[in-house]
């Protein structure tokens, strides 16, 4: 599986949640502009973001996260057929159960359990190195946050009160600053203050 279209035809047959075109593009361009070396990526699915990533720039290291060892298979395959296994580590674990992950990051990227979004960024913030930032992705859900009408499963409403519960977590987070982004399925960028 050499090329990224390849790896985005398999998430779309096997229904792997990848990210939306706009915002992995509009995540780049931040990694590019800000110069940003090293990453933490909590949620790697099949690696599809983590190699986007990588690709920005031969200087960057990416760490991912994936509990699911399936997709951990999948994603090391992946980062191999891309060249890219030196430089993208993939920690088969579940990342609220992680021990001690050593080292900062320029930039932590948050998306996997939606409904442990606080928990996430709670966890790994002592990660973020002094003028990191971690971005968060799916804030809107498909714009089923801003409109719980558009599912009638109980289970999906839950989760969007809990991303709903983050976005006010950000929004109302004293030693954070937080800024909103429309782009792709609703992204956030959070720094230090």
């Amino acid at each position: 599986m050499q090329e990224v279209s390849e790896i985005k035809k398999y998430a779309r047959k096997n229904q792997v949640p990848i990210m939306k075109d706009d915002g992995l593009d509009f995540i780049c361009n931040y990694i590019r502009e800000h110069n940003v070396k090293r990453i933490l990526e909590i949620g790697t699915a099949i690696g599809y973001s983590a190699i986007q990533f990588a690709k920005v720039n031969p200087d960057i290291t990416v760490v991912t996260i994936e509990r699911e060892i399936d997709k951990v298979i999948r994603a090391k395959q992946n980062f191999h057929d891309n060249g890219l296994e030196e430089r993208i580590t993939v920690l088969n674990e579940d990342a609220l159960m992680l021990e001690n992950l050593p080292g900062e990051f320029d930039l932590i990227f948050i998306d996997a359990a939606k409904a442990q979004y606080i928990k996430f960024f709670e966890k790994f913030k002592v990660n973020l190195a002094p003028d990191g930032v971690i971005i968060s992705d799916n804030l809107s859900f498909h714009g089923m946050v801003e409109d719980f009408s558009l599912t009638k499963s109980k289970d999906t409403i839950r989760m969007l009160k809990k991303i709903k519960k983050y976005v006010e977590f950000l929004k109302t987070n004293p030693d954070y600053t937080t800024e909103f982004f429309t782009v792709g399925d609703g992204i956030s960028v959070t720094r230090k203050n």
